[in-house]
């Protein structure tokens, strides 16, 4: 049995302390957005939220993914990792909406409105619903729907503050350094972005994934009910089950990085290209000099050289790093002349 996660009761939303938002471990906010005008119509009924979402509704067209019955609602690659098993759409978000509600049977296609920014989709639901303690943090917002579905354990760069409005949602958490024991699958080719576990959670298969027990051993469980509110750490890997005919999640998500950082993901390909496949003891030398200029900074990186000498070795700041983006974007135009 997973240990449940660290619950705060009785928050007010305008004026959570900013340890909390910042959390490196994850946070259950209980109740911390029940005054949402939202949260109020979801505990009415489905009919009065799905009819308090169409009066946002801005007439885009959103993107909505279905799958069979067969796949009991889990998001996922077909079975030798060349595609997937679902299908993606385009449609009204109203339509959507009222196709979410008449699939409420268990055995229903699976329907899944991705992350779909609010501003975008549903002008003014924030003007309602407020939460502006994370205005200053430069967050985007996003809204997630859907009927009974899960989706693959995966994780996320931002730090992410996941509001339940409807139905139930179960968050199945691992700390970052669980990377080798969940199986995660391609880098490159992922079902909505961040590579995810490949292990099944409702049926794990020990004989070809058996670190998944040790994985199983640090999980933490988050069971959300509206107006619930989890802070996700940059990182920490997360499965979402939704576990109602109809569930909705708003979601914010932000960087404390300043704005001119890219992200590491893209120096993980670098590596990837450039450092993976190199010989071993090369592969060493370069593991000491990222321990040294990366990973443990200290004086003996730098306090030899004049200040005014250090260059990329001293602290980073906005033009210093659209140098070194220029020097990059230089080399990469080289390389694709040869």
């Amino acid at each position: 049995m997973a240990e449940p996660v660290r619950e705060v009761h009785g928050l007010d939303p305008e004026s959570l302390p900013d340890d909390l938002l910042r959390s490196t471990e994850p946070v259950l906010l209980r109740g911390l957005m029940s005054s949402w005008p939202v949260v109020q119509a979801a505990r009415e009924s489905d009919r009065a939220v799905v009819d308090y979402l169409r009066r946002f509704d801005s007439k885009r067209p959103v993107t909505y993914l279905t799958a069979p019955p067969k796949v009991k609602g889990r998001f996922f690659y077909n079975e030798d990792l060349t595609g997937f098993n679902f299908t993606y759409h385009h449609g009204p978000m109203s339509a959507t909406l009222e196709q979410i509600l008449r699939a409420s049977h268990p055995s229903a296609p699976a329907i899944y409105i991705g992350s779909s920014l609010l501003d975008v989709y549903l002008p003014g639901f924030r003007a309602e619903n407020v939460f502006e303690k994370t205005a200053e943090l430069q967050e985007l917002a996003s809204i997630w729907i859907g009927n009974r579905t899960r989706i693959a354990a995966h994780r996320d760069l931002p730090i992410n503050l996941a509001c339940v409005v409807s139905g139930r949602r179960r968050f199945t958490l691992f700390p970052p350094d669980q990377l080798a024991n969940l199986y995660v699958g391609p880098i490159e080719f992922t079902p909505a972005g961040p590579a995810i576990s490949l292990v099944d959670f409702h049926d794990p298969d020990y004989a070809r994934f058996p670190r998944f027990r040790e994985a199983l051993e640090h999980a933490l469980v988050a069971d959300m009910q509206p107006g619930d509110a989890l802070v996700l750490p940059s990182m920490w890997w997360h499965h979402v089950e939704s576990l109602e005919a109809l569930n909705i999640l708003v979601n914010f998500w932000w960087r404390d990085e300043p704005a001119y950082m890219d992200s590491p993901f893209n120096t993980l390909k670098l590596a990837m290209l450039n450092i993976r496949d190199l010989p071993p003891e090369q592969r060493r030398v370069w593991q000491e000099i990222f321990r040294h200029y990366i990973f443990e900074p200290g004086e003996a990186t730098h306090d030899h050289i004049p200040e005014g000498a250090r260059g990329m070795l001293a602290p980073m700041e906005e033009k210093r790093a659209r140098d070194i983006r220029s020097s990059l974007v230089e080399s990469f135009t080289n390389q694709l002349k040869r």
